[in-house]
Formats: C-alpha cells, sequence, structure tokens
C-alpha cells in the first residue's frame, strides 16, 4: 500500500483521544466513595471489575458486597479481590443488607435483566456488561422500570473507548467523506477465541442469546455509534455448520475426552490458572464444565452470521461474523457521497506476518486489565476522496491491552472525570443498550421466519 500522506499529530486525535463522559454519568460527581455491589464473580467480573477496581479505583469505589450463585467462587473472588465484604447467594438479601449505590452486573447474559431490575427496584443505579440482555421482553422490561424508578443504567461498550474506535468516529462526525450512504463491516473471531465460545454457557440461545447478541452486540453498538443513526430493519442469514453437532468428535470435557491427541480444539484448561481457580474447583457445585466439548449435539448457537441492516438516514449496512478464522480482527469501510474510509484491525498478512502464538494469546492479551500498556504499533485509517489519485493515510497508536485501551479509558471516564464533556457520545445506557442488542434478536427471528424484520416490531424504545 503507497503511504504518500501520513497524519503524525493532528486536533482530529486531540479531540477523540480527550472526549469523555455522557450525561448520564453525572450521579457521580461531587461525592464521596461510591458504595458498589458486584454480582457475577467470573473471569470479567473478577478481574475488571473486581480486582481491578480495588487496586485501581479504591479511591472512589468501595466494595459493600459481593453475589453469586456458586458460594465456592464467591470466597475465591474475595480472596482474590482483596476485599473484606460480606458475600451472598441470595441477590436480594445482599441489596437489603448492604443498599448498594451502584450494582455491578456481570452475570451470564440471560440473567441480566433480573439484576438489573432488582438493583432498581431496590433503589440502586445499574452498571452492566454487556449485553443488556438477550431478548425483547427482558429488554422491554428493564426500560419500563427505568422509566418508573428515575435509575440509571449504564451499558459498558468499551470498544467505543478505543483510540482507533474513536478516531473513525470523529472523521465520520466530522463528515470527511460526506454524508455515508453504506458500511461493509466483516468481524473473524479465529479458532482459539471463536471456538471458547462453544466450550461455554455462550453456546446455547437460552444462556446467551446466540452470538448474534452476546458478541455482536459490540459490533452493533459500534455501528450505531459511528452511523450515529436508529436501526430499523434486519434481514439476516446463519447457519451452525462447523462446530456442534458438525465435529467428528464426541465428548463431555477437554479433560475427559479420548480424542485428545487426535482433536485440533482440544484444551488443556489445567494450564489456565484462573479457569481452574474460578471454575474447575468449584464446579461440583453448580455443575458449570468450563472445558466442554466444542462438538456438544446440543449446541443451538450459529456459527456463521451475515445480515444487512437498515437505518432510519437511509445507511445500509452489510455484516458478518465468522467463528472459525484463521485470524481474528476486522475490516470496516465506510462509502460516502465524498469519498471512502477503509480500516482494520489484526490482519497479519497486512503487516508481512502471521504467528499462531501470537493468535492464541490475542484474546487473552486484550482481556487483560493492566494499566501501564506502551502503544508499539499503529492501526491504520486509510481516506479516499472521489476524483482523487492519492489518499490519506491517518495512524493512530495501537494499545494490545484491555480492549485495545478502551477498558481503561471507560473506567477513568466513568470513576475518575464524571464531569468531562461528552462531544462524541462515547458513554452509552439503555436506549445504546437496547438497539445493539435488538439488531440480534431481529436476526434471530429473521433466520427463523425468513423475513425481513422492523425493531419496532419487538420493543418500544
Amino acid at each position: 500500500m503507497h503511504r504518500r500522506k501520513f497524519l503524525r499529530s493532528s486536533s482530529l486525535l486531540a479531540a477523540a483521544l480527550a472526549a469523555g463522559q455522557a450525561s448520564a454519568f453525572t450521579r457521580w460527581k461531587n461525592t464521596a466513595q461510591k458504595r458498589v455491589a458486584l454480582v457475577g464473580t467470573g473471569i470479567r467480573g473478577s478481574t475488571l471489575w473486581g480486582k481491578n477496581l480495588v487496586e485501581n479505583y479504591g479511591e472512589q469505589v468501595t466494595f459493600v458486597g459481593l453475589c453469586d450463585i456458586n458460594p465456592g467462587r464467591l470466597e475465591t473472588v474475595r480472596e482474590y479481590m482483596g476485599v473484606d465484604c460480606p458475600t451472598f447467594t441470595d441477590f436480594g438479601e445482599m441489596m437489603q443488607q448492604t443498599q448498594p449505590e451502584w450494582v455491578i452486573v456481570t452475570t451470564m447474559d440471560a440473567t441480566h435483566d433480573t439484576y438489573i431490575v432488582a438493583a432498581m427496584e431496590a433503589g440502586a443505579h445499574v452498571i452492566t456488561e454487556k449485553p443488556m440482555t438477550t431478548d425483547a421482553a427482558k429488554c422491554q422490561a428493564i426500560l419500563d422500570t427505568q422509566a418508573r424508578t428515575g435509575r440509571e443504567v449504564l451499558v459498558t461498550f468499551n470498544y467505543r473507548h478505543t483510540p482507533h474506535n474513536t478516531a473513525i468516529k470523529q472523521l465520520l462526525h466530522d463528515k470527511r467523506v460526506g454524508e455515508v450512504t453504506s458500511v461493509d463491516f466483516h468481524w473473524y473471531l479465529n479458532v482459539y477465541h471463536g471456538a471458547s465460545y462453544f466450550r461455554r454457557w455462550h453456546a446455547y440461545v437460552e444462556n446467551s442469546g446466540s452470538l448474534w447478541v452476546h458478541k455482536a452486540t459490540h459490533h452493533f453498538d459500534l455501528l450505531n455509534w459511528w452511523v450515529g443513526a436508529t436501526p430499523v430493519e434486519v434481514t439476516a442469514y446463519g447457519a451452525l455448520e462447523h462446530y456442534g453437532k458438525n465435529g467428528p468428535y464426541r465428548g463431555v470435557s477437554c479433560r475427559t475426552c479420548p480424542h485428545k491427541t487426535e482433536c485440533p480444539y482440544y484444551w488443556d484448561i489445567t494450564k489456565d490458572e484462573s479457569s481452574m481457580r474460578l471454575y474447575v474447583q468449584h464446579e461440583e457445585i453448580d455443575g458449570y464444565i468450563r472445558d466442554a466439548c466444542v462438538y456438544r449435539e446440543d449446541i443451538d448457537i450459529w456459527d456463521k452470521m451475515s445480515a444487512q441492516i437498515l437505518y432510519d438516514n437511509g445507511v445500509v449496512v452489510n455484516y458478518s461474523l465468522t467463528t472459525y478464522s484463521p485470524y481474528e480482527g476486522y475490516r470496516i469501510a465506510f462509502n460516502g457521497h465524498d469519498g471512502r474510509i477503509d480500516s482494520w484491525e489484526d490482519i497479519p498478512y497486512q503487516r508481512g506476518e502471521y504467528s499462531e502464538q501470537e493468535q492464541d494469546a490475542l484474546h487473552d492479551d486484550e482481556m487483560a486489565t493492566g494499566q501501564g500498556e506502551v502503544p508499539t504499533e499503529f492501526y491504520e485509517i486509510v481516506v479516499h476522496d472521489n476524483f482523487e489519485a492519492e489518499h490519506e493515510s491517518i495512524k493512530v497508536p495501537k494499545y494490545r491491552y484491555g480492549h485495545g485501551g478502551g477498558d481503561r479509558r471507560m473506567l477513568d471516564y466513568l470513576f475518575v472525570h464524571p464531569d468531562a464533556a461528552d462531544p462524541l457520545g462515547h458513554m452509552a445506557g439503555t436506549r445504546d443498550g437496547a438497539l445493539s442488542i435488538l439488531i440480534g434478536v431481529a436476526a434471530r427471528r429473521s433466520i427463523r421466519e425468513r423475513r425481513a424484520v422492523r425493531l419496532d416490531e419487538l420493543v418500544k424504545v
């Protein structure tokens, strides 16, 4: 690729990286240390929303309670976080005894609504991991409860906060290529990260809403935010053709499988300290097997997905999600009246290298909560104007840890700088959470009923 124009420093990036907080976060302002309770002590809850907050945001947050259905995991996480707050297996009991100001929800996706609604009813505000919930009825219950109680529900879309995605948003906000008319967005999960969803509770629609909701809610929220419009209609296709009953081997878990030496998806969980500590040591309590077979015959989510999304401003998006790619990353392109914006993340051959070890570790690095990440590479955004032979190449610093640096920026906005301006609308509430999941819910219905599905059929937002 010819890189004739380089934007080494600009007001675009300065504005993009300085973007702050939504007005929904004003309840954090000018008050003492916040009383917070956490429900759901799995890997995400115990790390980003647990130990990370204790170690890096202790001046702003104090934990008053931890809740989980598994008492063994509860005690393990309490010790891991280094807190002395009480633990509960009954959420209502925790709310009554501890009376937190805010509840952080990091449970299984299909139960998010239960705790979000109960927390608001008990007088608390809510921070919930994505997806906000998994179906239309649960979504409507959350919206109705919020309208009735006046409580806040903040959805943690960390991908909005990465420097790369923020720079794209700034270009679109500034109409760098005029009004956008269509978008091509393709996301690739590699055979390590992609397979992990089929080992876990995510492999069942009743638990996760499928990857149309659990994973793609990230992507759909980015689209909604980038395009700056409301999705109105979805046409989708999908199939389960690689994992599940399609596989040649069968087992209960990788640990007990007789096909360890043959199956390419064999995963030795005993080498993963956190999974052993959080799940295997306590699986006899709740029966949850963390290293389940990816070829289980009862898996019912899709492993290839494609959708066309229509927005109320006429923008059409072509989207796809692949769960068994040799590499992990995405490609995005925005077609405007005046030109085109292209960008991508982690496509290995475009930087002239491919490492199987790097692909294996990519997701672990992204999930890491380290605070001291140092940009070592760049993401590129190419802007090409119509009737111009040359293009502009914008270099954005690359952050490897914490979802491309998004986790730390999101938490800083939330806990440290709640009164900062938010010119690009980084912070997300229930409307954003609803619209992101409803695209996935509509996609599920579209596949089932073989028709285009309008979002206003599902929920009143």
